[in-house]
C-alpha cells in the first residue's frame, strides 16, 4: 500500500498507509489532555484504534464484542487480553458473541518479501 500525504485540523502534513487519521505531531499533546479509564498498557496504535472508534472510556467498550475490536485496525490479542482484564476490574465484560459470529481467533503473521 502506498502512503497517502494527509494533512489534520492543525495544518499538519504527514503521510500515512493506512486509513487512520491520527497526526503524529498532534497525537503527544493530545494523548497527556486525555481523560480515560482506558489501560495505559496497551499499545499506543492500540488506544488510538479505540479513540478512533469513539471508544473512550471501559463503558463504551462493553458494548462491543471482542471480536467487533479485534477488527479494528492495529489491534490484537494482546490489547483485547488487557482490555478484558480492565473492564473485569470494575465488572464489566465484552458484549457477548452473537450466535452467528465466530470466537476471535489468533492471528496468523504474514510474512512480508520486498522486491528490490
Amino acid at each position: 500500500m502506498s502512503k497517502q500525504l494527509k494533512a489534520c485540523s492543525c495544518g499538519h502534513q504527514f503521510q500515512k498507509s493506512s486509513n487512520c487519521p491520527i497526526c503524529p505531531k498532534c497525537w503527544p499533546g493530545f494523548y497527556k489532555k486525555l481523560k480515560t479509564n482506558l489501560p495505559k498498557d496497551i499499545s499506543a496504535p492500540a488506544l488510538r484504534a479505540l479513540l478512533n472508534a469513539k471508544i473512550t472510556n471501559l463503558s463504551e467498550l462493553a458494548k462491543y464484542s471482542e471480536t467487533e475490536i479485534l477488527e479494528l485496525h492495529c489491534m490484537g490479542l494482546g490489547s483485547v487480553t488487557k482490555l478484558r482484564a480492565a473492564l473485569k476490574t470494575l465488572e464489566l465484560s465484552f458484549k457477548k458473541e452473537s450466535e452467528n459470529s465466530s470466537k476471535p481467533t489468533k492471528r496468523k503473521a504474514i510474512k512480508v518479501t520486498r522486491f528490490k
